[in-house]
């Protein structure tokens, strides 16, 4: 069995449903903690089982880097080498290798690395080799990823390039026994901010044949109206009967926009981030609880959200930990933040099933608009 997506509900282009393959299934639309280095910063297996994220990410680049696909896949894959049972996507670290200046041409990308400075090559097939050493339940073919607001000449050899790798990739991955191996593969479409661009990537990606489908390149620092305006041009491209994924978005404002467009996936650094520096999600918007207002502070950390596992812990007891360097200050606060976003997800998957996400949109952008709990905007 390869994975399937059975829709249960729809509200308006937005919809809920499962996501099922050989280990198991999730709810959708649903976010995924990032655990780029086989590990979610800060947390340990035993903190992702109570949390109960339906998917975690980890990173190709750099687990190719450190520790080596050859020692994760004689470990068991990331799932013994991590002790995690639960479901695996690995991105094809294509967004990390645009990011150190590569020298790309039109079979691949060679780039120096940033633990030691050795020289390595990730071309389509190389990609797919070490993902599927790495074990992952979901991997993603290898695209080229520029900036969103990239000149046009730029945008149109991205995608050009993307489609190539991508059946280049999908090739080896049917040669490789990747379904044999209990894996599926999403492709990516890129395109930049320009909807006609978008929605041809879309088209040569899904010509493809994927098991799913991803949209890169956004969520990179455009405006949210850009953002949005070029999502809008792509996900009515997409098959209905396969996952959509949106990579890299976390801010609760666009999750619920994203979602009401008809995305299932999402997935960000953002709540991990931000809790190492004090910030925490809230309904009342984003609060850095190292502020001064909290010394005091006997309120849980988001007093509209008792099923925090951090509820029985005051703001001003958190508060004390950052200000004191106590390393559990970060574990806590990411403890919440990751809890903080599934429950968003959650809350939409029933505000779908009721038709009432245009609600839940109102509230988020509201709560997220006006000044927060610690006074600044709570974006």
């Amino acid at each position: 069995m390869t994975l399937q997506i059975d829709v249960l509900a729809r509200d308006g282009q937005a919809r809920t449903g499962r996501i099922t393959t050989p280990r198991g299934s999730f709810a959708t639309p649903c976010f995924m903690p990032v655990g780029t280095r086989a590990a979610v910063r800060t947390l340990d297996t035993a903190d992702l089982e109570a949390l109960n994220p339906p998917v975690v990410l980890a990173n190709t680049y750099h687990l190719m880097m450190r520790p080596g696909p050859e020692v994760v896949q004689r470990m068991g894959g990331v799932h013994g080498f991590t002790g995690w049972s639960g479901h695996v996507l690995t991105d094809s670290g294509g967004y990390q290798v645009f990011s150190l200046d590569p020298k790309v041409d039109d079979d691949g990308a060679t780039f120096q690395s940033t633990y030691d400075g050795s020289t390595h090559r990730f071309t389509a097939e190389r990609v797919v080799d070490v993902q599927l050493q790495l074990g992952s339940d979901i991997q993603m073919a290898f695209d080229v990823c520029p900036p969103a607001d990239a000149p046009a000449p730029v945008q149109r050899q991205a995608v050009d390039r993307t489609a190539a790798w991508a059946a280049r990739a999908r090739r080896r991955f049917l040669e490789q026994s990747g379904h044999q191996a209990s894996a599926s593969q999403f492709g990516i479409v890129q395109g930049g901010l320009d909807p006609d661009l978008r929605a041809e990537s879309a088209a040569r990606t899904i010509e493809v044949g994927f098991d799913g489908y991803a949209v890169g390149g956004l969520s990179v620092g455009e405006p949210q109206n850009q953002m949005l305006a070029a999502l809008a041009a792509t996900v009515p491209q997409l098959p209905a009967d396969k996952p959509r994924y949106f990579m890299g978005l976390g801010d609760p404002v666009g999750l619920v926009e994203c979602v009401a467009l008809g995305v299932d996936m999402f997935d960000c650094v953002l709540p991990t981030r931000l809790a190492r520096h004090g910030t925490a999600l809230t309904g009342e918007g984003r609060i850095n609880i190292t502020n001064a207002s909290f010394a005091a502070d006997d309120h849980p950390v988001d007093p509209q959200f008792p099923a925090s596992p951090i509820a029985r812990y005051s703001r001003a007891y958190i508060r004390h930990l950052f200000n004191v360097d106590e390393p559990s200050a970060a574990r806590l606060l990411t403890l919440h933040n990751v809890a903080w976003l599934l429950a968003l997800m959650d809350a939409a998957q029933n505000a779908i099933a009721a038709g009432t996400l245009n609600r839940l949109r109102q509230q988020v952008a509201e709560a997220w608009s006006r000044p927060s709990a610690d006074g600044q905007p709570g974006r």
